[in-house]
């Protein structure tokens, strides 16, 4: 995995790439995303209104709703059906704790190379594949997965 940057340049570089105008909430949002793990619309708000305590709910969506429309960002949906958001934009799968609702990035060039190659060989007529993105449910073994697997990440 390319570790994704939270220096105040590259913020500003990946959100003028996107066509979109550098604002300190812009900023301070995407700040959160790269410093977290896949948080809700709701974590997002109490982060930023840390700094700008005066910011509307709807500012905090807006951003958000702009940052996905604009590929900045990418939605990823729990098992619940709770919205959350993701800044790491490299092809990758979530590994999702369904009873604790924690979901980790899992990168594999492999698994994503096989899955494309097997659509590719095997299409799915009336469908055009656009990404593929898995999410395997399961349960995290927090000590192994500390200490064995996370340094991949």
């Amino acid at each position: 995995m390319i570790e994704e940057s939270t220096d105040l340049a590259t913020i500003e570089k990946r959100i003028r790439k996107a066509g979109l105008k550098v604002t300190p909430q812009r900023i301070n949002v995407l700040q959160i995303l790269l410093a977290g793990s896949h948080p809700t619309a709701e974590y997002l708000i109490e982060k930023v209104r840390e700094k700008y305590s005066s910011i509307s709910t709807s500012t905090v969506y807006h951003i958000l709703d702009v940052f996905v429309e604009k590929g900045v960002i990418g939605k990823v949906y729990t098992h619940g059906d709770v919205m959350r958001y993701d800044a790491v934009l490299e092809n990758h799968h979530h590994l999702h704790d369904i009873e604790s609702d924690r979901i980790e990035d899992y990168f594999d060039d492999e698994l994503f190379l096989l899955i494309k190659k097997y659509f590719k060989n095997k299409p799915v007529y009336g469908f055009e594949l656009t990404d593929i993105k898995i999410k395997l449910l399961g349960k995290f073994n927090n000590e192994i997965f500390k200490n064995e697997y996370r340094s991949i990440f």
